[in-house]
């Protein structure tokens, strides 16, 4: 296994215990919005930790995704359907990269021609 899942959900939930402690707005604040996402209530709970799982390997938040694995679990979220959510979250990643790759050719395009350089 690549890392100590629970132990670090364990050592997160504590460190972010500390921050509320300290600071209780910022952790009422993250809570605010994160619960008000959920009342809107269009989407079942499964399928909001399934986006969030997606999102989470997107943005690389070794957090989010201990938090959001436990929470789809516990919301009945199969194998088959977290897979399905991670095919997601790699065409989208793919996707993005082909969007810079294209942002990078036009930034050498418009560079050959500010210096008038052929290719």
């Amino acid at each position: 296994m690549m890392k100590d899942w629970e132990a670090y959900r364990k050592q997160l939930f504590a460190t972010i215990q500390q921050i509320a402690q300290e600071s209780p707005d910022i952790v009422r604040g993250y809570r605010a919005i994160a619960e008000g996402a959920a009342k809107i209530g269009k989407l079942d709970p499964k399928v909001r930790e399934l986006i969030s799982l997606a999102v989470a390997v997107t943005a690389r938040c070794d957090g989010c995704i201990v938090t959001h694995v436990d929470a789809a679990v516990r919301h009945g979220a199969s194998r088959e359907e977290l897979v399905e959510a991670l095919g997601v979250a790699i065409s989208v990643n793919a996707g993005a990269a082909l969007v810079y790759s294209a942002r990078t050719m036009d930034a050498f395009a418009a560079r050959l021609g500010a210096t008038g350089a052929g290719t």
